[in-house]
């Protein structure tokens, strides 16, 4: 590419300056090309592409750009296909304006929110009747020749249980030394360090122990659980399933939901025994009772009404769990992105629902009379 440029002078040019431009006009040197046409002075410009070999859409919307703000410019000698492209430039360049949003942003929260209430109407749904065919599919699979599938039952009762003793186990007992290091500073402030005792017993068998058994799960198991018949579903396995004459909600979900639900109020337990060693250690580290003395004030305070209590929701927590994880696996569509999304919301849906769920139990057993 070359360039020269020069003062013509004469009346034919008008005074223009004239621009002589050579070589090839592509975007492979449209970085140059650019560097030189901004040293060109102010003014009319004659610009003379006949020695131009080559020349693509960015060069002719560097000569355009550069002779579109200059009254009186022009193009000499330029071949047809370059004018042809020139013009083609000249005629895409016009100028264009955002369409204004003519909606209040006030109106447009609005519509945000309904979007999403009726989103969740919606899910509540489809979630309803998810429930209600579960429940009918595995009544009717008990009353089957065929029966529950207890192999699968089992391994799942292996997967979200027993692989979880570990972090459930080690979560409830570091959770049982904060609840009696918290207590017994707070409990301090009116000489009632023994009480730290209560404190431990009841609100772990009671609340805790399951509540954050149910939380850990939830994170564990709705997540796999998604994940999985996500991943059937994006494979279609449950297509191939269907046509080999087999129910996925019979072969998948129901042993979930059947392991969960028998395996929760176990891991309850088992994590509030841990929740009230682990509150135990550090009472007898930082409040001198004895392991002896603690384990009978645990039993005079705590009643077993409070055990029960806590019992009673956990078999409930592990059927919300285990359904809302294999609820939202089944609604897996589209792409991978579906299954990370669908994993992410069962998480959240399932905890949600737990501690809905527990602030009902709270409410009902503290209007039947159990406080």
């Amino acid at each position: 590419m070359a360039t020269e440029a020069a003062d013509t002078g004469d009346g034919a040019a008008g005074g223009r300056q004239r621009l002589v431009l050579a070589g090839e006009l592509t975007i492979d040197r449209a970085a140059g090309l650019e560097r030189e046409l901004a040293g060109v002075p102010p003014g009319p410009l004659a610009i003379d592409l006949s020695g131009v070999t080559r020349i693509d859409t960015v060069g002719a919307w560097l000569v355009h750009r550069l002779l579109r703000d200059r009254s009186g410019s022009g193009v000499e000698g330029a071949p047809a296909d370059a004018r042809r492209l020139l013009a083609e430039v000249a005629a895409a360049d016009q100028p264009c304006a955002l369409r204004p949003d003519l909606q209040p942003p006030w109106l447009r929260e609005i519509g945000k929110i309904g979007t999403a209430v009726i989103g969740a109407a919606a899910t509540m749904g489809a979630g309803l009747g998810f429930v209600g065919t579960v429940l009918l599919v595995a009544v009717r699979t008990a009353v089957s020749r065929r029966g529950i599938r207890w192999a699968a039952v089992s391994r799942q009762m292996e997967a979200t249980g027993v692989e979880a003793l570990g972090i459930v186990g080690l979560m409830s007992f570091l959770i049982g030394i904060v609840i009696a290091q918290q207590g017994a500073v707070q409990l301090e402030q009116f000489g009632a360090q023994v009480f730290t005792v209560n404190l431990i017993g009841r609100s772990t068998f009671r609340e805790l122990g399951i509540l954050l058994t149910a939380i850990m799960v939830a994170g564990r198991s709705a997540s796999a659980f998604a994940a999985q018949i996500g991943t059937m579903k994006l494979n279609e396995e449950l297509d191939a399933m269907r046509t080999i004459g087999l129910d996925p909600v019979e072969v998948l979900v129901v042993p979930r939901v059947i392991a969960l639900t028998v395996i929760m109020p176990l891991l309850g337990f088992y994590a509030s025994i841990l929740a009230v060693i682990g509150g135990g250690l550090l009472c007898w580290t930082l409040l001198d009772i004895p392991p002896a003395t603690y384990v009978q004030r645990i039993r005079e305070v705590v009643p077993m009404s409070d055990f029960w209590i806590g019992m009673a929701k956990a078999p409930f927590f592990g059927a919300v769990i285990a359904m809302t994880g294999c609820f939202q696996g089944m609604q897996v569509t589209g792409t991978a992105e579906s299954v990370g999304s669908r994993t992410t919301i069962a998480v959240v849906q399932s905890i949600f629902l737990v501690i809905v769920l527990d602030a009902f139990f709270a409410v009902f057993f503290t209007a039947i009379g159990f406080v």
